[in-house]
């Protein structure tokens, strides 16, 4: 899985396409899928290629606006993308995702499906958030957490993110000349220890920073994936990665990786509401792999019908799980805090003993 972002795309402040990064890049993918590799690109750039298209200076802030550029740059982009590919006899196809994709269980398994069955066709998909139409792609940083959620869902060996910069660095290295390089990661809840500071913001035509990167290194190596960011401009560097060098910053898989379903309920759900809950409950479901029971619950924010799924928080906000709720949020409020056997009690009738049943908890990596 590899995935590139408009600031490896484009050159200057006008947006225009780096031809030279884009035809490297293709003919690189192109080799890898020759020696047998099965690859995925996960490409953005549409909003940043319709604004060179309709000579606009900069990124539009209004979200109809940067819909309607992002229509007109990915009919373009992938034009160029097949273009090139065709020269080398490598057929491509195109998939455009939103996140309700990836929170719905038949759709997300569907999606599965037909990546599964052009890999085995020989096709290289080219992935993108469907910009004009998803008003979460805001939300998914850049394509980052997307890549990352689509090698979690194919079991991917690898994920790879090019970016701006040719690995991670405990400070942004465009501003402080003695910012120290980070080689590998063994967790990314280490990078606290290693005093690595990212920012929020990306280049002036991408969503994405280092932080959105970071946490797609979460997510991927928490399903066994071994994450890398380097350097977008030498996409040549990928097979040398895949054989074993350490170019860029290197995040080790987990030893024990999350199962699929698991890492859906994580990760895929869109959550609704929030259940704040005490540090027994944090335990019981975190380190016990317990289910959530009534006793835990703090407080219910939101309104939402049962088998909604919900954010699990403690009592700093942290959110430490995500979930499908057997009770409606009218019904956990006044169930919240009492035992199981209390609840027909409290609700005049029976119901479940457990609020989110262990199946259907899908625990965080807490940073």
């Amino acid at each position: 899985m590899v995935k590139i972002g408009t600031s490896s795309l484009t050159q200057g402040n006008a947006g225009h396409l780096a031809l030279a990064t884009l035809a490297n890049l293709v003919e690189t993918l192109s080799d890898l899928r020759r020696q047998g590799e099965r690859v995925v690109l996960v490409s953005s750039g549409a909003v940043g290629v319709g604004c060179q298209r309709l000579g606009l200076l900069e990124r539009p802030q209004h979200l109809a606006t940067r819909q309607a550029v992002a229509a007109v740059g990915q009919g373009r982009l992938m034009r160029l993308y097949d273009d090139l590919f065709s020269v080398l006899g490598q057929p491509i196809a195109q998939v455009l995702l939103t996140r309700e994709d990836l929170s719905e269980r038949h759709r997300y398994i569907n999606i599965l499906n037909t990546l599964t069955e052009l890999l085995n066709l020989g096709i290289i998909p080219i992935v993108n958030e469907n910009d004009t139409v998803a008003v979460e792609e805001l939300r998914f940083g850049d394509n980052d957490t997307l890549s990352a959620l689509l090698a979690s869902l194919l079991g991917a060996n690898w994920l790879i993110l090019l970016t701006d910069v040719d690995r991670l660095y405990a400070s942004d290295p465009r501003h402080d000349p003695n910012a120290q390089p980070i080689a590998l990661v063994n967790r990314v809840a280490d990078l606290a220890d290693l005093g690595v500071q990212v920012g929020n913001a990306g280049s002036g035509w991408g969503t994405g920073g280092m932080v959105t990167k970071i946490a797609a290194a979460r997510i991927a190596t928490a399903a066994g994936v071994r994450t890398v960011i380097t350097e977008g401009r030498t996409p040549q560097n990928l097979p040398k990665i895949i054989a074993g060098e350490v170019i860029g910053t290197h995040f080790l898989p987990h030893a024990q990786p999350i199962r699929a379903r698991k890492r859906w309920l994580a990760h895929g759900l869109i959550p609704v509401g929030r259940l704040v809950v005490d540090a027994g409950a944090v335990r019981a479901i975190c380190t016990q792999g317990k289910s959530l029971l009534a006793a835990g619950i703090v407080r219910v924010e939101g309104e939402f019908p049962a088998q909604s799924a919900v954010q699990v928080v403690d009592a700093t906000g942290q959110e430490v799980a995500r979930g499908l709720v057997n009770y409606s949020s009218e019904e956990l409020r006044q169930i919240q805090g009492c035992r199981s056997e209390m609840i027909p009690e409290r609700l005049g009738y029976g119901g479940p003993e457990t609020v989110i049943h262990r199946d259907n908890l899908g625990v965080m990596e807490i940073p």
